[in-house]
């Protein structure tokens, strides 16, 4: 299995989290992506390759044009206004408030493409979001050439980002523009498959009323769980996408004998929907010492996971999402793609 990644995700490290109260350095961070590359290495996988230039017109397709000149433009734009640190969004477009015009200022403009606080853009943000997204199109151009899998180590993570809305730590959907790329390359129908342990509500907002991708999700209850306002079971898309979103809330403290029954039914659900190729956001935030999830999977359980994945005998492009156990995070991650390569 060829991996692609980019030295450009170090551009991106912002210096601070609001977790608890409290501004704490960022669970998302570049050392991540070491203990990724350090396992990889470990176990053989050492085809690992630079992505090409991203294509922006699957990017345009998916994501609105105002959000996309605003990640391009917003550091500029608030190192002009006299701000010295970096930006956070702090004012947002709540319920019985207009939300369908951006305001003119920065401040006003960062809490109006964004829905969480807790994710702030620096100045080579743009660079290695481009770059992440980067990494998937590349992974996927190996799939669509033949190739039977590909894995992104995408960084920054995608799949919080949605049409016009960023968050999570995610700026560009990298597994969704994947999923466009083999549609617009000749595919009918194409499945994401969500593992991480926050439910996909970007992917989700992308693909709801399309009947063309298929998004299934496994993740903690929104009741409970970040990004908390998406992710129920009731939601099954809409017009066209009716039936093609499937969302599989569980509760604190699930172990895999739970998780893992989510997944038979999604991946049953997955060879009923027929599709071309499967897009998998590989998040492992679902390992028991998560210290920002729920979950209780094992290490030796992402090796089950991968195993039953590779059962659909689907071409599958892997894109990394979270995974907040940095220790671990490599472990788990190449356990998948191990448990997948070995099936």
């Amino acid at each position: 299995m060829k991996v692609i990644y980019s030295e450009e995700h170090r551009l991106h490290f912002p210096q601070g989290e609001v977790y608890g109260g409290e501004l704490v350095t960022p669970f998302e961070r570049p050392s991540r992506v070491e203990y990724v590359l350090r396992r990889l290495k470990e176990v053989g996988l050492t085809d690992i390759q630079p992505p090409k230039r991203l294509d922006m017109k699957s990017v345009r397709r998916l994501h609105d044009p105002g959000f996309l000149k605003f990640l391009e433009t917003a550091w500029d734009e608030w190192k002009a206004a006299g701000f010295g640190g970096e930006i956070i969004g702090i004012s947002f477009p709540a319920r019985r408030m207009q939300q369908t015009r951006p305001p003119r200022d920065i401040d006003g403009k960062a809490g109006y493409y964004t829905f969480a606080a807790e994710t702030a853009i620096t100045g080579g943000t743009w660079a290695a979001a481009k770059a992440s997204c980067a990494v998937a199109q590349t992974a996927q151009s190996l799939i669509a050439k033949g190739d039977r899998a590909a894995f992104a180590l995408c960084r920054p993570p995608g799949h919080h980002a949605a049409t016009d809305m960023y968050g999570g730590y995610c700026f560009l959907n990298n597994a969704a523009v994947a999923a466009q790329c083999f549609l617009d390359q000749g595919a009918e129908r194409v499945a994401v498959l969500d593992i991480d342990f926050h439910h996909g509500n970007g992917t989700q907002d992308i693909f709801y009323d399309r009947g063309d991708v298929l998004f299934c999700s496994l993740h903690g209850r929104p009741e409970d769980a970040f990004p908390y306002f998406l992710g129920y079971k009731d939601e099954t898309g809409a017009g066209a996408g009716e039936g093609c979103n499937a969302n599989y809330p569980l509760p604190p403290g699930a172990t895999y004998e739970a998780w893992g029954k989510a997944l038979e039914h999604a991946c049953r659900k997955i060879k009923r929907f027929g599709p071309d190729a499967l897009v998998v956001s590989l998040g492992v935030d679902t390992f028991k010492e998560d210290p920002i999830s729920f979950f209780k999977l094992e290490s030796e359980d992402y090796l089950a996971c991968g195993a039953r994945i590779a059962k659909l005998k689907l071409p599958t492009l892997f894109a990394f999402e979270g995974g907040y156990a940095i220790e671990a995070v490599g472990i788990n991650t190449v356990n998948v793609l191990q448990g997948f390569l070995e099936a």
